[in-house]
């Protein structure tokens, strides 16, 4: 376990800042037979200066429509937390996109900010890897951009339920019923697990994903046959305190239990919400819950460390940027 230095990897951040920007587009995935209709924003390089892009209350230093600079790009897909959506880790996607990494963040149907119709369902639990594998499908396949793309560099970055998304791709098999895992009614989820009532069809697993970073995963998964077939790298982060169902323990125990040892930092004086990206004023007068963070933890410095601990692992394992 290592417990992250904000001051020294905020100089680090500071240092390998790129002078690219990052361009923006939106994506629709068609359904089919394996699920609905996928929405879901594009960053990726772009060699024009950035302006401002602002969306709801939000405002990226982004260029819409930027022509994508570079070919054979590494990709990173972003599965958001429960009820979130494709702009809560929008920091992270500028950083990487700014690094030459194309990255996807994709809005779950039915467990997102505007939509949370089956966020309640364990349905969702089985839905959310296979809304990854069919996004990839479509990125690398039909997608008009997919020949910029390298399809042997695949990345995956998920918080929370993302996290624990990313957990089934790389082979983790969930315990629904551990008791470790705080579960109190009414959620329906926790009604449906006391009442057997899991669906028997298999999760959906990826093997094209080479890498991920897994920032306080919701786990599932409490002992190491149940992580027994998870080969591939991964940056674990936990918060301090948790929240949300997302226990620091659970983190230490898959830091512990997971078959290669993950590069794993715990974050001084931060509670779960602290991974999404700093909020505007106006987010943050709306939605304090997951705005406000405990007295003496700056998210904003936090996040430009961070940000570059991701860089940098997801360089380590998918290698440098395509050719620009």
């Amino acid at each position: 376990m290592r417990i992250t230095k904000i001051g020294f990897l905020i100089a680090f951040a500071l240092a390998t800042t790129s002078v690219q920007a990052a361009g923006l587009a939106s994506i629709d995935v068609p359904a089919n037979g394996d699920g609905p209709a996928l929405k879901a924003f594009v960053w990726s390089p772009c060699a024009t200066p950035p302006g401002e892009v602002k969306l709801g209350p939000v405002t990226l230093p982004a260029v819409r429509g930027c022509p994508i600079a570079g070919s054979k790009l590494p990709l990173v897909i972003i599965s958001h937390g429960h009820g979130g959506g494709s702009l809560n880790h929008h920091d992270t996607a500028e950083a990487l996109a700014d690094a030459g990494f194309l990255v996807v963040a994709v809005n779950h149907p039915g467990d997102n900010f505007s939509d949370l119709s089956r966020a309640g369902d364990i349905s969702i639990m089985f839905q959310r890897p296979t809304d990854i594998k069919r996004l990839i499908d479509f990125i690398i396949g039909k997608w008009p951009e997919a020949a910029k793309i390298d399809p042997d560099r695949i990345g995956f970055f998920g918080f929370s339920r993302g996290g624990y998304t990313g957990l089934v791709l790389a082979g983790a098999v969930p315990d629904f019923r551990d008791p470790k895992v705080p579960c109190p009614e009414p959620a329906p989820i926790c009604g449906e697990i006391r009442r057997n009532e899991i669906p028997a069809k298999p999760l959906a697993r990826d093997g094209r994903i080479k890498a991920f970073v897994l920032a306080d995963p919701l786990s599932f998964f409490s002992n190491k046959e149940s992580l027994k077939a998870v080969n591939a790298p991964i940056q674990l982060w936990s918060s301090e305190h948790g929240g949300d169902g997302v226990l620091p323990e659970s983190n230490a125990a898959l830091a512990a239990n997971l078959p290669g040892k993950p590069d794993f930092h715990v974050v001084p004086a931060s509670a779960h919400f602290a991974f999404l990206a700093p909020c505007p004023p106006a987010l943050a007068g709306s939605q304090p819950e997951i705005c406000r963070d405990q007295d003496g933890f700056d998210r904003a410095a936090f996040h430009k460390a961070f940000d570059a601990e991701v860089v940098a692992f997801f360089r380590q394992y998918l290698g440098a940027s395509g050719t620009q």
